[in-house]
């Protein structure tokens, strides 16, 4: 390890965040302070259009002033949002919150993974980002624990817990240690375009990192919001759908921290395909059925793919910069993901609006078009390398 206190600061903060006490429920907090399925997904939609339009400027930012200052003030603003959603009632304030969440997404994004990257030696990078991503699912754990045992229905209270969590994060990240020196000089927009074009042209790898993402985009979209109209249509209780979140989140944590060992032991093809098909397969069953134990085999599924597969894009993504501008590189691989997010996420709401079933059935076509996409861009870059 590089820098020990980074990574565990990181994990610490991470935790943190992932104490999302209202996470069971999320979808019946917003429909409860008056939110539609179809105006979640809008919401949705929006927040990662202003992610996109955010993510290229605020890697530059972060490559300018340095990526310590840069989660500073996210991690600030990320509580600020968990203000907002506590004290949220109707579409207005939700949107409001999510706008807030887009500008930390896009601020966050890269510069926490870069910290952690360069905080430790290459070969380990794909174990701690897998850490990084499982003590995120073990605060989200702990939260679910808390829901299903103390807060009940009390939807307000998992609220004001969450922003506290997040207070505490915002403070611990004053004591991250810049691992990259800010820039004494700006740079031209020619560097800029330059470093875009080199992202750009790079195609094959680029679909690859496409097909994780709408594997990726599918889990976000199920396994947080429509799982629940799953649950409610199987006859589940809302206290039961906290104890089945403890169970889905557990997968995620073994996600995380299998990711590296099995992606050794299989190799990275068979690896991925194996998880595109869980994911397909998994989006399938919940498409046919209405029974509560094969729709929540199916979430748990689908969150296991998509952590297993989380770490590897991460290392693929930092392996392939060369470019000292890290951050700006990694925004550019986010705003590619989050322009396939917009279009996935729209459909996905008025797949839903019209039949949950439809939106199940486009989970699984993503899953086997992300699927596609990986194994061409893997067997591509094989044959050009």
């Amino acid at each position: 390890m590089k820098d020990k206190k980074n990574i565990y600061l990181l994990y610490a903060i991470s935790f943190l965040q992932g104490l999302v006490f209202y996470g069971p429920v999320a979808t019946l907090y917003r429909q409860a302070a008056g939110v539609s399925v179809f105006q979640i997904t809008v919401i949705e939609s929006i927040s990662l259009a202003l992610c996109i339009a955010l993510e290229m400027p605020w890697g530059l930012v972060a490559d300018r002033i340095g990526y310590r200052k840069t989660m500073i003030i996210t991690c600030g603003i990320y509580f600020i949002s968990k203000v907002v959603f506590w004290k949220a009632d109707g579409f207005g304030l939700f949107l409001l919150e999510r706008l807030l969440l887009s500008v930390v997404m896009a601020g966050m994004s890269g510069c926490d993974l870069s910290i952690l990257y360069l905080s430790c030696r290459e070969e380990e990078s794909q174990q701690v980002f897998g850490n990084y991503q499982s003590f995120g699912m073990a605060g989200l754990l702990l939260a679910s624990l808390s829901y299903s045992v103390f807060i009940g229905e009390n939807y307000r209270l998992a609220g004001f817990l969450t922003m506290a969590a997040y207070g505490v994060a915002a403070v611990l990240v004053f004591g991250l240690k810049e691992v990259k020196e800010p820039e004494k000089e700006k740079k031209s927009s020619m560097h800029f375009y330059r470093t875009f074009l080199d992202v750009v042209k790079d195609r094959y790898f680029l679909l690859g990192m496409v097909g994780i993402t709408l594997l990726e985009e599918t889990n976000q979209t199920i396994t947080v919001f429509l799982n629940q109209l799953q649950y409610v249509k199987c006859g589940m209780e809302p206290k039961t759908m906290g104890y089945v979140f403890i169970i889905v989140t557990l997968s995620g944590i073994a996600g995380g921290i299998g990711s590296c060992r099995l992606n050794k032991k299989m190799g990275i093809l068979p690896f991925t395909i194996v998880l595109f098909l869980c994911g397909g397969i998994s989006c399938l069953v919940l498409f046919r059925t209405k029974n509560g134990l094969l729709s929540v085999l199916s979430i748990v599924f689908l969150r296991l793919a998509s952590s297993l597969l989380g770490p590897l894009k991460a290392r693929l993504q930092n392996c392939r910069v060369t470019s000292t501008d890290r951050a700006t590189v990694l925004s550019i691989y986010a705003v590619i993901g989050e322009a396939c997010g917009t279009g996935t996420n729209l459909i996905f709401g008025k797949a839903a609006a019209a039949d949950l079933t439809y939106a199940m059935l486009w989970g699984s076509l993503l899953c086997t078009m992300g699927g596609v996409f990986f194994v061409i861009s893997h067997l591509k870059m094989i044959n050009n390398n």
